[in-house]
């Protein structure tokens, strides 16, 4: 993992096409503000967490009726 310092107002680029800038620093609380291409999706990490658990109890659905035949 690259640990990066960052004041506000600044920003980290990521493979040229991505852009992170931290927006506000106010207490604990970062706001963020990122560019990316549209089929890049950008997700808060419970988001796709949440995703990928839908998508594992899919797969075992699918699994178990494909089993069931």
């Amino acid at each position: 993992m690259l640990v990066l310092s960052r004041k506000s107002n600044e920003e980290i680029v990521i493979g040229g096409n991505i852009r992170v800038k931290i927006l506000e620093i106010s207490g604990n609380r970062v706001r963020l503000g990122i560019t990316a291409p549209n089929h890049v999706p950008v997700l808060r990490e419970e988001i796709f967490a949440r995703m990928e658990a839908n998508h594992a109890g899919e797969l075992e659905f699918e699994l178990a009726g494909s089993s069931a035949g």
